[in-house]
């Protein structure tokens, strides 16, 4: 059974609608997610290199706060989120990201979000 995981990560920049449409297209998910991200209605295909392609379903979002996506090849159960949370005080946004992982991978998982949303932070300029 796979173990669900949070992580939250500060994101500075000088707008949600940044953000929102860097997690959300697949324009903006080809700039830091997969090599080349296409879709077709609900359903997105993400490419890396020449040979690794999987395909994940959009099952819940709301507009500028969260999109949570179902890889077909998984559980029914799991899924991966990628949700904004915006600090008024600050002035800053935060993005949790939630993903499900086989017992005793938990760390790979950890470090590959963590290289992941550094590669987003440099191509958006966070």
């Amino acid at each position: 059974m796979k173990k669900k995981i949070r992580i939250e990560y500060p994101l500075n920049p000088s707008s949600g609608s940044i953000i929102w449409a860097t997690i959300s297209t697949p324009f903006g998910l080809q700039r830091w997610f997969a090599d080349k991200v296409s879709n077709v209605g609900k359903l997105f295909t993400f490419q890396w290199g020449k040979t690794e392609t999987r395909k994940a379903e959009v099952i819940n979002f709301r507009t500028e706060s969260f999109i949570r996506f179902h890889w077909t090849d998984e559980d029914t159960k799991t899924f991966f989120e990628l949700k904004m949370n915006y600090n008024e005080l600050t002035s800053d946004y935060l993005l949790e990201v939630t993903d499900f992982a086989d017992p005793g991978e938990e760390e790979d998982v950890r470090s590959l979000w963590d290289s992941q949303i550094e590669v987003l932070r440099r191509v958006c300029g966070l």
